[in-house]
């Protein structure tokens, strides 16, 4: 590999490099054990990876991060309220809750999506704002809609000696639908891989099988590759690392789903839509593509995405801040996709799960390590916070140059 192509790389991956390093020093300076770090991270990676996929489609789409997420996530806690006051318990509240958040996220998704047609190329911007103003409708419906114009029977919903939704919803109270999703099955770590190795090989053989180009070589190596890892995952040093970790099966088989759907979608029609559109819309309106309604259900798609993805975040975590758990989703995830090596025009499978890994691995060491670096836990938080900001800023002037990079380099065969 040249130089030149050595730069290339590394440059376009500039802030995956970076995070790689800061991970590796703040493991060092945390004081935390292998061990620990790995029960911390398997518990927000199975709450944060589904929603983070879910901002794939529309990057693909040419619309940049759908920071407007958060309308799904909002469409899913009012799903949570409606299950909680309707009692409805268990695996059967939450699937229950899915489908709620399926017609109201989407709604939402259809209304965001005329408005980004209405601003092409300020979509980001866009989201961002929209986020601001449906937070404003949200607080109104629970603070004054419901409990008032819609009744709540639930005593343990509302404000006592007031009148709208209490502060925080507790799922883990009777009739709640807290874990129901995680707890439905669990396995050890080394059980884990053995599992989904064996559900990645069946999924190999049967691609090799339907493929009219069969590869047996290139089959073989990667069913050696994936026993090899499995392999290893049984041996007792990894053993030790992930002692502690106990993988919620289902929903790490939820976001194994998404990523097939992610890459099944792209091969159909409309997701060849999705790219001709993400690459240029005037040239995909010229092939006849109607832009304007791919782009909208791109969004419609990525938000109820982004929805169930929020029902697997608050089932996992047992309760929620009503009036700010949404707050955050759309920058949290952003940031974590851009780390992965993706940009505000391309991403991927791989770079939304490489992207959460290292992010909040970060939030899991930042603070420890800023404890024992400078003597103030605070340190860390404020850091971890300003990468978070940080990276988008990175990643959008990242972009800016390379656009205007290849501007000029256009002009210059040009001429």
């Amino acid at each position: 590999m040249d130089k030149s192509r050595i730069r290339e790389l590394a440059r376009n991956n500039i802030v995956t490099i970076m995070f790689v390093v800061l991970c590796a020093v703040c493991l060092i300076f945390s004081g935390y054990s292998p061990s620990y770090v790995a029960y911390e991270l398997f518990g927000r990676l199975s709450r944060n990876m589904f929603i983070v996929l879910s901002l794939i489609i529309p990057i693909v789409a040419g619309m940049g991060i759908n920071f407007a997420i958060t309308t799904g996530a909002m469409a899913a806690q009012i799903a949570c309220l409606l299950v909680l006051e309707w009692g409805v318990p268990g695996i059967a509240g939450f699937l229950v809750a899915a489908l709620l958040t399926v017609p109201l996220a989407s709604l939402f998704g259809w209304l965001i999506g005329k408005l980004y047609n209405k601003m092409k190329g300020q979509e980001m911007i866009g989201g961002l704002v929209i986020g601001y103003f449906a937070n404003g409708l949200y607080q109104l419906l629970f603070l004054f809609i419901f409990d008032n114009i819609i009744p709540i029977n639930n005593p343990n919903l509302t404000i006592t000696g007031s009148t709208g939704i209490a502060n925080t919803m507790d799922l883990s109270r009777e009739g709640g639908i807290a874990s129901s999703l995680d707890k439905l099955w669990r396995l050890p770590f080394s059980q884990a891989v053995l599992a989904f190795a064996a559900v990645i090989a069946v999924i190999l053989v049967i691609g090799y099988v339907k493929n009219h180009e069969k590869n047996s070589k290139r089959l073989g190596i990667q069913l050696g590759i994936l026993a090899v890892a499995a392999a290893v995952c049984q041996t007792p040093p990894v053993k030790e690392v992930f002692s502690m970790v106990n993988v919620p099966m289902i929903t790490f088989a939820c976001v194994a789903v998404l990523c097939i759907f992610n890459v099944v979608i792209m091969r159909t029609k409309l997701g060849q839509q999705f790219r001709a559109v993400g690459q240029s819309g005037t040239v995909a309106n010229a092939s006849g593509i109607n832009v304007n309604h791919v782009r909208i259900i791109a969004i419609v798609f990525s938000t109820v995405l982004a929805g169930w993805g929020q029902l697997i975040f608050v089932q996992n975590m047992g309760a929620f801040q009503t009036y700010g758990a949404h707050g955050q989703v759309g920058l949290y995830a952003g940031a974590a996709i851009l780390v992965g090596g993706a940009s505000v025009v391309r991403a991927t499978n791989t770079q939304a799960l490489v992207g959460c890994v290292l992010f909040h691995l970060m939030f899991i060491l930042a603070p420890a390590a800023g404890k024992n670096l400078f003597g103030d836990a605070a340190i860390g938080e404020y850091f971890r916070v300003f990468l978070c900001y940080g990276v988008i800023a990175v990643a959008l002037v990242m972009h800016a140059w390379s656009a205007g990079a290849k501007k000029k380099k256009r002009a210059k065969e040009e001429k």
